[in-house]
């Protein structure tokens, strides 16, 4: 029997969207720290040390012009790019998502789109492309596609940036170990103990700094200390 690949089954990526519907009131707690994340002072302090970095990557490139976030979530990132942006394109697969991000971020030049990440293929070509969190939660077999997409969205020349997470047993919640080194699926709880399974993939920077150049993105990929892997970049070519 052939491995179940989740890149090709609609169903099992519709139950992954459906729990980050249901987990839109409650994932700020991750990135808070607050709740079944709140991991001790130490452990906290340091998080947020590594936050820090991320957010000096991101607003030291001024992302001018049309920015397209994918993946904008709760507007975590939204805010700081709406600030030096002519306008900012913020697009989600989850409309609760989407409703809490209007509401935090409250800025005139963004616009937001629900659309499955998965189908949706941009209309035109932005100077920079945003997405945080969101390759580890794309099927392998799916992630060169992704990143031709990334290109295609992008003027030549144009930037862009990622952030997702390290394989550290820290960066989930104290009632959640991780997945195996070498899975794919995992099984995610929701406060009110509803489970559901998703897809988490962790990188190795090399390997996918590697990714990025096949899909004609010349990204480098560094890493904080222990918590987060990101990057940034400029499309090649015409």
């Amino acid at each position: 029997m052939p491995e179940f690949d989740p890149a090709f089954d609609p169903i099992f990526l519709a139950r992954q969207q459906e729990y980050y519907n249901a987990r839109a009131p409650e994932y700020d707690e991750w990135w808070e720290r607050r709740g079944r994340y709140d991991h001790g002072a130490a452990a906290n302090a340091q998080w947020f040390r590594e936050r820090d970095e991320l957010y000096v990557a991101l607003t030291g490139l001024r992302l001018t012009g049309h920015v397209l976030e994918l993946a904008c979530g709760t507007g975590n990132w939204t805010g700081a790019l709406a600030q030096a942006a002519a306008q900012v394109t913020a697009v989600d697969g989850s409309a609760e998502m989407l409703a809490i991000n209007r509401g935090r971020t409250r800025s005139t030049n963004v616009d937001y789109l629900q659309a499955d990440l998965f189908q949706w293929e941009p209309e035109r070509t932005y100077d920079a492309v945003v997405f945080c969190f969101w390759l580890s939660h794309v099927p392998p077999a799916q992630l060169d596609p992704f990143l031709d997409k990334v290109r295609r969205a992008l003027r030549p020349g144009g930037l862009a940036f990622f952030v997702d997470s390290r394989r550290d047993p820290l960066t989930t919640s104290i009632d959640q170990p991780l997945p195996p080194e070498e899975g794919t699926l995992y099984v995610r709880r929701l406060n009110d103990g509803r489970e559901f399974p998703i897809i988490k993939r962790y990188y190795e920077p090399a390997a996918l700094q590697a990714r990025f150049e096949q899909s004609a993105l010349d990204v480098k990929v560094c890493e904080t200390e222990r918590f987060f892997i990101y990057g940034w970049g400029a499309r090649r070519g015409a």
